[in-house]
């Protein structure tokens, strides 16, 4: 009779040997890109050949999987770090910075990403009440998990579709259940139905952090904000920082900040007037707060994102 090391070792064997299966997937689909968005509808595949310093990226709620290489992520005070035996999921719309850790020409960094639909995962609680959450808390939105087999294959299911676009009208919606119904099993589960289910703090932080993404350039008044969602001021506080890491002045502020680097790159705006359109009064507190964000001032971030010595990450 097998002992219970040897389970344990046979299961990190298919995982890893399905890992190095999807990795080659991804490898052929990918050749040449840095970014895919592929037919098949929220999933997109990523490449990347180098290690890259610190790049800004908005994480929608979401899904990653890198199946070769390393991935860091930094929001807040926090960090995470996904790998091919560890994937990141976030359940809510998070300002960051990226970093590819390990990544070569021989062997790049490859993985993807699945946006998390919450229509579709509140169906699959009610299917399945036995996902109900124990505990009314908040909790980080962003966290990692273990990769295991199942999932590994529902993912690599779903690529393949892309093969065969005539089943996908019809099978994607029932691998991307699949796959959700298998986040929602893992370990972090909960923090999914505590976000996705109303009347939950993490639920009401959740429609905090919508109504601040769609109004980042006007004043945030925090006590109209909280008594929006039914909390007090301090409570507000308090799940707001468990949930994203920032309070919801941070929040807003890198929000602006790296709307205001996209603008500037992609509209060729100069430092004051992406300052003025994403709400700053004052052009110096603007350079200030963006050189402590990205580490450099406007004008030579942006000289140095065109000239790819810095970028945004997907």
């Amino acid at each position: 009779m097998e002992n219970r090391l040897s389970v344990l070792d046979r299961t990190g064997n298919r995982t890893e040997n399905r890992s190095s299966v999807l990795a080659r997937n991804l490898d052929r689909r990918t050749v040449g890109m840095k970014k895919k968005e592929t037919i098949i509808p929220g999933l997109s595949l990523f490449r990347r050949e180098t290690p890259t310093g610190l790049s800004s990226l908005s994480y929608e709620p979401c899904v990653c999987l890198v199946v070769q290489g390393a991935k860091r992520v930094f929001f807040g005070k926090e960090t995470c770090q996904y790998d091919a035996e560890n994937y990141l999921m976030t359940s809510v719309h998070l300002p960051t910075m990226v970093q590819v850790v390990s990544a070569s020409r021989e062997k790049p960094c490859l993985g993807l990403r699945l946006t998390l639909d919450k229509k579709e995962i509140v169906s699959l609680i009610a299917d399945t009440p036995f996902f109900l959450p124990r505990r009314k808390t908040s909790e980080r939105a962003m966290v990692t998990g273990k990769v295991t087999p199942p999932l590994i294959s529902a993912f690599q299911r779903l690529i393949d579709l892309e093969d065969t676009p005539e089943d996908i009208p019809v099978l994607a919606p029932l691998i991307r259940r699949e796959i959700f119904y298998r986040l929602l099993a893992d370990e972090q589960g909960e923090r999914l139905c505590r976000i996705a289910l109303e009347g939950t703090p993490a639920h009401q932080i959740a429609r905090a952090i919508d109504w601040i993404r769609e109004n980042y350039t006007r004043p945030l008044r925090i006590d109209v904000l909280a008594d929006q969602i039914g909390m007090s001021r301090s409570t507000f506080h308090h799940h707001f920082r468990s949930v994203t890491a920032l309070s919801p002045l941070q929040f807003q502020k890198h929000l602006r900040l790296q709307e205001a680097r996209r603008r500037m790159l992609a509209e060729r705006l100069d430092a004051a007037t992406a300052a003025f359109e994403v709400g700053y009064e004052s052009p110096s507190q603007f350079s200030r707060e963006y050189r402590k964000l990205f580490g450099v001032p406007p004008k030579k971030d942006i000289s140095l994102l065109r000239q790819g010595s810095a970028g945004f990450s997907s």
